[in-house]
């Protein structure tokens, strides 16, 4: 097992900022600047296609974790992602979603089949994160654990929850439910799933198709009117209130 190797640390807004790399994979863990090292919960992150662990949409989700419930939250850069570099794949299957988004064609059985090649790469690497953060005694291997993803994170966590009873926890952010279906039907953990009504790239009922295809008996939709990029932003904060129901926290400040 690779342990985390810390390379760099900054603090700014309430957040310890760390980041790490465990074997090649790099990541960044944010903690409260007023605990950093006390003993809680860890929150995975998984960030939207085109976008690193260090992007707005991360960071702030994770200060409204770190500050208003004491999280630790870690988020790895996706393969071919932030500062990872791409390969002649992932050369190949962005030009020819950029060549589709150009001529106005459907752009959903690209970005299905990139992901799901993405997602069998990452997965394990979580896992292997997760094995690494455990190791550190602020997180500890017993610790409760939750997931998070948006787009290119719920392609990757859906598969990732599916196996890993460690995570116990998740909120997702809609994508398409194509090859993801048969992994929502093993995920019995409490799911808050996120979907934009009027989402122009995703449609309206593959992202109620995946919503229904959890098995967990606790299950809440949150659907927002407005276009993909339009999430609103109080469901981050939604998401601590989540989080801090089913991982035995209490909010102690305005997320």
């Amino acid at each position: 097992m690779h342990p985390v190797q810390f390379t760099a640390e900054s603090s700014s807004n309430g957040v310890v900022e760390r980041d790490f790399t465990v074997g090649d994979v790099p990541g960044v863990l944010r903690s409260p600047a007023s605990g950093a090292t006390d003993r809680a919960p860890l929150i995975l992150m998984g960030h939207g296609g085109g976008n690193h662990k260090k992007s707005p949409a991360m960071a702030g989700r994770a200060q409204r974790l770190a500050t208003g419930c004491g999280f630790h939250v870690a988020v790895i850069d996706a393969p071919g992602h932030g500062d990872r570099p791409r390969t002649a794949h992932d050369e190949q299957e962005i030009a020819e979603l950029r060549k589709a988004q150009a001529a106005g064609e459907p752009e959903g059985p690209i970005v299905v089949r990139y992901n799901a090649h993405l997602a069998e790469l990452a997965v394990p690497e979580w896992r292997a994160t997760l094995d690494a953060l455990q190791e550190l005694p602020e997180i500890g291997a017993g610790g409760p654990v939750g997931y998070v993803g948006i787009g290119l994170g719920t392609a990757i966590g859906v598969p990732l929850v599916a196996i890993e009873p460690r995570i116990t926890a998740a909120v997702f952010v809609s994508t398409w439910p194509d090859v993801l279906v048969e992994k929502a039907e093993q995920i019995t953990v409490p799911i808050e799933f996120d979907l934009q009504w009027d989402d122009e790239r995703i449609p309206r009922e593959a992202g109620l198709a995946l919503f229904d295809a959890f098995a967990s008996k606790e299950k809440t939709l949150h659907a927002n009117a407005g276009k993909h990029l339009e999430l609103p932003r109080f469901e981050a904060d939604s998401a601590v209130q989540f989080f801090a129901r089913h991982l035995g926290r209490t909010v102690t400040s305005p997320a």
